[in-house]
Formats: C-alpha cells, structure tokens, sequence
C-alpha cells in the first residue's frame, strides 16, 4: 500500500529539496502568471510547485492579442526550455542563479477532500488539493499557496493552509502617493509679486532644494477671494514658472488642479501624463480636450481602454459583430467627445471637424486590445481607466513608443475593475510610484469632482 511520501517521485533532487527544510516551496496559482509571467523568478532559492490545473488553465489563455495572452504564452515557452528532456513531475532547476527548482504537481487524492468542504468540482479546489498534498509529504517544510485571487485565498486559509498575495511590485504605502502638486499656503509677497511681473522665481525662493521636474504649485494669495497663482519646476530652466489657466477646445479649467492638468498634458515637453482621480474630476475628458488642441503636433490620436467584462466573462457571449460587442465599452469616450463637439455651433467648422476626424482615421477609439501591437510613432496616445492594467502591461505600453509620441494614463486607483487587482498592484499605482522624478514625466492628483452637485454628494456620501 502506498504512503503518503510515495504520491510523488522520490528522485535525488527531491531528497535534497527535503533536507533543507528552510527553503519554502510556493504554489503558483494561474492569476499570478498572468499577473506577470516572471514572478516565476521572484522566489529566490526557493521552490515552486505548479499544479497540473494551472497548465490546464494557460492552455485557455494562450491565444489572443491582450498581454494575459502574451503572459499564458511567455511562460509556457519557459517551462518547455527548461524541463528540456527532464520529467516535470521531478524537481527540475531554475535558471535564476538563485538555487530554486520547480515542479508540476499532478492530481493527488487528498484525506481532506476540497471537493467535498466547499462542494463541486472547480479548478480551484483541484489547486488547494495539490497545494494541501505538498504540505503533507513535507511537513518539515513550509508549503504556500500564491494567487492573486482573494477568494482562493480566504478558502486555502479556511483549510489551515498558509496564502499570500503576490507581493513584487505592491506599492506599499498608497495612501501617500504623491499628488504630483504642492498647495503653500504661506509665501512672502515680494516672490508672489516676482512670479507675476517676471514668470518665474528660483526653488529656493519658495524654500525647495531639490525640486522635481515639473512638479506644481498651487501658491495661495492672502485673500480668499483671489484665486490661487500656479506654478510649476521647470527642469530645462531650472526655474519655477508661473500658469496661466486657458481654455482648451472652449474647454474652461473649473479648478486649480483641472488646469495644472491641461498645462502638463499640452506642454510638449512632457511625453509621459498620469491623470489619477475620482469619478467626475474630469480626468478623460481633459486629456482629450488637451490631445486635440494638439492635433497638429501628431498624426493620430488614439483613444482606448482595457476591457474588463461583466461577471468576468468574455466578451465573446454578447451578441452582434466585434464592433457591437465592444461598442457599450467605449461609449464613455464618445461622449467625452461629443462633449468637446458641442462646444461649437454647428456652422463652425471644428463642429464637422471631429467627425471627419474619426472616419479619416485621425481620431481612433478602440479597445486597448486592438491598439496593442501597432507603431506609436507621432501619436498621442490616451490610456484611459488604466487602473485596470498590470504593471506589466503599462510597461508593454509604454515600451511601444517611438519618436513624437505622447502618452497619457488616466484612471481612478480605487475603483479596479478586474478581481486580481487592487489600489497597491495596478499598473498606474506602480507607474506613479516608480516614475516620480523623470523631466519628461508629469503627474497631477485631481481631487475635486466637477460633474455635477449631485454627483459630487454621491461621492461624498454613499
């Protein structure tokens, strides 16, 4: 009759991975690998167990265009190179220089059936039972379950198995992301007064030593009813320069935060734009307001966003053509536009100018999907709801952009969309955090909502 130590090959490699019982072995659940298919090298000289149902789950992922595809791809082809002609059921090294090994961990029968606790037969339970079998043929060793998946989980807890959160890359300390803008209350009047007869002051004037490129500067005046002076660093200057809000496409800044936006989304020296606030600040349609008093200095402007379904589905179960199914998505950025288009009579040739915008190909709004892949090479390029992007896929994005381009990001941080992301691991949380202080890089926080008043109590109350 066989042990449970008999369950699993016993090879040389797997007494050796036994005898060090510090060393962990993690089990990888598939939200991580398509989170990022390198956190597979984030373990140090630790090992890692892949159950056989997260294989299975790849194989669904591995065709498509959308980067959860490329990540199902990606991590195939390492797990082909390195098994080579080696038995994955055996623990086989990883290349990381780090010591660790992995393994496919195939479906065991387990004392404590999965199936049974929580009822029917998912992929999930299969996972929890290979993760549940490790920790009982190594009990010297502690066996961790990783996904992104908070409901799995909470279940491999509810079964006293330890699970974490895949942790590289978090942003730790939201709460604190910089705001991209600096209110001072408190400036001695004869530097207010330079900055309105010159344009400009020195950071040190207004008591900063180490300023960052195009940070800004809301300066409050001594009366309330004055409204504040705006400034911000300028790195090629070295200088702080004061802002004068204008319109943009008839578009009037309706705050301070609103047009020190608009100054860093038409400064042509800024390539890179992140936009972060709540519903109603006005984030898309600044940014579109801005990509268009630009039109001249790009050839195209493209206008996307990631696609999250309801219920997490495919949006392949809706009826209609491609067009119809993704067309309830983008609407939002039809009507940012439509908004735009309205500010103009309809004798007034920008009115007509919009649409032949768009059936000339000059204005493209699509998924994020059908963006990816193509040249981004004098383009100013809108990624709105970008909360809803990994790391990675920011990264794949921005990677994409050649000579001429401009970028901007737009998103609220506390509102994902998709289940394996939350404020601290979406990639416009990890762009603000890791991009802070670039001359090419600006970033503005905008805090006040200026949809409407009901809008607005919605916000503040419910």
């Amino acid at each position: 009759m066989n042990t449970k130590k008999d369950m699993l090959p016993q090879t040389s490699d797997t007494k050796s991975s036994k005898k060090s019982g510090s060393k962990k072995i993690f089990v990888l659940d598939t939200s991580v690998i398509l989170y990022n298919h390198a956190s597979f090298y984030s373990f140090d000289d630790n090992d890692i167990a892949i159950p056989i149902t997260v294989l299975e789950e790849l194989d669904n992922f591995k065709k498509g265009n959308e980067i959860k595809n490329f990540e199902a791809r990606e991590f195939i082809r390492i797990i082909d190179r390195l098994s080579h002609k080696k038995n994955l059921t055996d623990w086989v090294a990883i290349d990381n220089g780090k010591g660790g090994s992995f393994r496919v961990i195939l479906d065991q029968p387990h004392e404590q059936k999965v199936q049974q606790i929580f009822g029917g037969y998912k992929n999930d339970h299969r996972i929890l039972n290979a993760a549940l079998t490790l920790k009982e043929i190594y009990p010297e060793r502690k066996v961790i379950l990783v996904s992104k998946d908070i409901n799995l989980r909470i279940k491999a807890k509810a079964l006293n198995l330890q699970a974490e959160d895949f942790e590289t890359g978090k942003i730790k300390d939201i709460e604190n992301l910089d705001p991209g803008k600096k209110v001072i209350s408190h400036i001695a009047p004869q530097v207010l007064s330079k900055l309105w007869t010159t344009g400009k002051c020195s950071p040190s004037e207004i008591g900063e030593k180490e300023p960052i490129p195009n940070y800004y500067y809301i300066f409050q005046n001594a009366s309330e009813n004055e409204n504040p002076t705006l400034a911000f660093y300028n790195p090629k200057s070295g200088n702080i320069e004061r802002i004068d809000p204008q319109p943009v496409e008839r578009i009037m800044p309706r705050n301070p935060e609103q047009a020190i936006a608009l100054h860093a989304i038409t400064n042509p020296n800024v390539k890179l734009v992140t936009l972060i606030g709540i519903a109603g600040t006005g984030k898309t349609l600044l940014a579109l307001a801005g990509a268009l008093e630009q039109r001249r200095l790009y050839k195209q402007i493209y206008l996307a966003r990631p696609i999250v379904p309801l219920s997490n589905k495919d949006i392949g179960f809706l009826p209609g053509s491609a067009e119809e199914k993704i067309s309830p998505y983008m609407e939002p950025l039809y009507d940012n536009l439509k908004f735009i288009k309205n500010q103009y009579s309809e004798k007034e040739r920008e009115y007509k100018l919009f649409d032949e915008m768009l059936e000339n190909g000059k204005i493209v709004i699509a998924p994020l999907a059908f963006i990816r892949g193509r040249s981004l090479s004098n383009i100013c390029f809108i990624v709105d709801e970008a909360q809803n992007l990994t790391p990675h896929e920011v990264k794949t994005i921005i990677t994409r952009a050649g000579e001429g381009t401009k970028i901007i990001f737009t998103g609220d941080i506390y509102q994902i969309d998709t289940p394996y992301l939350d404020s601290q691991s979406n990639g416009l949380s990890y762009l603000v955090d890791k991009i802070h202080s670039h001359p090419i890089y600006a970033h503005v926080k905008l805090e006040r909502g200026e949809r409407s008043e009901l809008a607005n109590l919605a916000s503040e109350l419910l």
